[in-house]
């Protein structure tokens, strides 16, 4: 398994926002670009219109659980901003991480791993 580190640093934000390329669906945005390490770094954010707290940390907790299950066939080396939206707060992390899995099928990070 690859090791997940987080984003943390604004510039590395404003730099996925302006440069990366963008997918977005009813439940998330996600932003990605190719590293300038071999790490997989992400960083999650959930606005105040998404609710309080509480709804908030739920969002980013499906995303951190349907990303970890996907890592293994993700190609090293990409940066991912995943920006929660309103409908997150009703599915499970199952259903997010089969969408993520279109999506990184659809820009073409995704290589299938034999377990």
């Amino acid at each position: 398994m690859q090791k997940i580190e987080k984003l943390k640093e604004n510039r590395d934000f404003r730099r996925l926002y302006y440069h990366g390329k963008s997918c977005v669906n009813p439940y998330f945005v996600l932003y990605l670009m190719k590293g300038r390490t071999k790490k997989t770094r992400i960083g999650i954010t959930a606005g105040k219109a998404l609710g309080g707290a509480v709804e908030r940390n739920r969002a980013k907790r499906v995303i951190t659980a349907a990303f970890r299950s996907l890592m293994d066939n993700i190609s090293p080396g990409y940066d991912f901003v995943i920006v929660a939206r309103t409908r997150i707060l009703k599915e499970k992390s199952t259903k997010i991480a089969q969408i993520m899995e279109g999506q990184f099928k659809n820009v073409g990070i995704w290589c299938e791993k034999a377990d």
